[in-house]
C-alpha cells in the first residue's frame, strides 16, 4: 500500500501484483549425445624457472596466424596511364579557364583605368576652358612691352 502524495488525507490504494509468465524453452531436437573427443596428440607441457626461483608450468601456445590478405586484382599500366592522362587533361583545362578569366578581368581593369583617365583629363580641360580666373576671356599680349624688352629700352 502506497501513501497518497497529492497532499490530501492519507488514503490506502490497492496494489496489483503482476506475475511473469514463464517462457517455454525451445524444443531442441536430440541428434546424438555429445561425446568428448580427445585431441590427436597431447601438447607438450613447458616449465619456466623465474629469476626468483619459482617454476611456472603450462602448455605452449602457438601464436595466432593472421588471416591471409585477399590478393588485389592487378591494374593494367594502360588503365593507369589513361586515368593519369585524364586527370592531367582536366588540370590543364581548368588552368586555361582560369587564365582566360584572369586575362578578361585584367583587360576590363585596364579599360576602366583608361576611361577614368580620359574623364579626369577631359574634366580638367573643361575647367580650363570655362574658367576665366580674372581675365575677360581670350589671351591678351601687351605688344609694346614685348618690343621694348626686345630692344632693351627701359623706361
Amino acid at each position: 500500500m502506497y501513501p497518497d502524495t497529492t497532499g490530501h488525507a492519507p488514503a490506502v490504494r490497492a496494489v496489483e501484483v503482476h506475475h511473469p509468465t514463464p517462457i517455454q524453452p525451445a524444443a531442441v531436437p536430440i541428434v546424438a549425445p555429445l561425446v568428448p573427443v580427445q585431441p590427436g596428440h597431447v601438447p607438450a607441457v613447458a616449465s619456466v624457472v623465474l629469476p626468483d626461483g619459482r617454476v611456472v608450468t603450462g602448455y605452449a601456445i602457438e601464436p595466432a596466424k593472421p588471416e591471409p590478405v585477399a590478393a588485389k586484382p592487378a591494374v593494367s599500366r594502360a588503365a593507369v596511364n589513361v586515368a593519369l592522362g585524364g586527370v592531367g587533361f582536366l588540370a590543364v583545362c581548368g588552368g586555361l579557364l582560369l587564365l582566360t578569366t584572369f586575362i578578361a578581368a585584367l583587360t576590363a581593369l585596364i579599360t576602366q583605368l583608361i576611361i577614368l583617365a580620359a574623364v579626369i583629363f577631359g574634366g580638367w580641360i573643361a575647367v580650363q576652358v570655362f574658367t576665366t580666373s580674372g581675365r575677360r576671356g581670350g589671351t591678351t599680349v601687351n605688344i609694346r612691352k614685348a618690343v621694348i624688352k626686345r630692344s632693351h629700352f627701359h623706361g
